[in-house]
C-alpha cells in the first residue's frame, strides 16, 4: 500500500462529465471515495483542475496568459469548495497556496504541509503552478514530488492508457504498464508532456484510472494493477 498520495482530480469530479458548477452528486461521491483511503491513515495531497468552472480555451478574446491566471484562481475556490465539503463530512484538510492571501488559505511552506500531514489532514494544494502556461497536470507533478509522494494517481473518466480513443475505435488497445519516455513519444494525451518528464526526472509513477468506478481509487492506493501505470 502506498503511504503518500498525490490525486490529481479534474473540474469534472465536482460537476459531472461535462458539466459545470457543483453537483451535490458528484459531491457525495468523491467524499464517499475519499474517505475509504483517509481512514487508512495514509497522507493525501490533492491537486484539482478548474474545468467545472471555466476553461481557458473558452475565453476567446484573452491573452492566454490572463486565461490560465483565471483558471489558477478556479483551483483556489474548488480547493475552499472541497475543504468546506471535507469539513462538513468529518475530514480534516488544508488549503495550501502561494497565488492568494487569504484567511482560510495558507502559504506554501514544506514544513507547514508535513505538520499538517502528521496531523491527519488532506492537503490541498491550489493555484497551479503559480505560473500561466502550465497546467494543473504539471501542478500535480511538483506538488507530488515537493510533498514526497509515492504515487500520482491521474482520476479520469477512462480506464486507461489507449493507442487510440476507445470511444471512437473499438479495436483501441489498452496499456496495462508504459514508460514515461513511450507516453512522451506517442503525445499520451491523458497528462501533458511537463508532467510526464517531471515525474521521469524524479522516478515517480503515474497511475492512471477511472475515478467514476466505484472502489478504483482505494485498490490503486492498495497497489492493484488497475488502469494504467507509468513508470520506467
Amino acid at each position: 500500500m502506498y503511504k503518500r498520495v498525490l490525486l490529481k482530480l479534474s473540474g469534472e469530479a465536482f460537476s459531472g462529465e461535462g458539466g459545470k458548477g457543483f453537483s451535490e452528486e458528484m459531491l457525495t461521491y468523491l467524499v464517499k471515495e475519499i474517505k475509504k483511503i483517509h481512514n487508512l491513515n495514509i497522507k493525501l495531497g490533492i491537486v484539482i483542475g478548474a474545468g467545472n468552472i471555466f476553461r481557458g480555451k473558452e475565453l476567446k478574446d484573452f491573452r492566454i496568459q490572463m486565461a490560465d491566471q483565471l483558471g489558477m484562481l478556479g483551483t483556489v475556490m474548488n480547493s475552499l469548495y472541497l475543504k468546506n465539503v471535507f469539513e462538513k463530512n468529518g475530514i480534516k484538510s488544508i488549503v495550501v497556496s502561494p497565488i492568494v492571501n487569504l484567511p482560510s488559505v495558507i502559504p506554501l511552506k514544506y514544513d507547514f504541509i508535513e505538520q499538517y500531514f502528521e496531523a491527519g489532514y488532506i492537503v490541498l494544494f491550489g493555484g497551479g503552478t503559480s505560473n500561466p502556461l502550465f497546467t494543473t497536470d504539471t501542478a500535480a507533478a511538483l506538488r507530488a514530488i515537493e510533498m514526497s509522494a509515492d504515487i500520482l494517481v491521474k482520476a479520469t473518466k477512462v480506464d486507461g492508457i489507449y493507442d487510440k480513443d476507445p470511444k471512437l475505435f473499438e479495436d483501441a488497445k489498452k496499456y496495462d504498464n508504459i514508460t514515461y519516455e513511450q507516453a512522451i513519444k506517442e503525445q499520451i494525451k491523458v497528462m501533458d508532456t511537463e508532467a510526464f518528464s517531471i515525474c521521469e526526472k524524479n522516478n515517480l509513477s503515474i497511475s492512471i484510472i477511472n475515478f467514476f468506478k466505484e472502489g478504483n481509487l482505494l485498490k490503486a492506493v492498495e497497489g492493484e494493477n488497475i488502469g494504467t501505470k507509468v513508470s520506467h
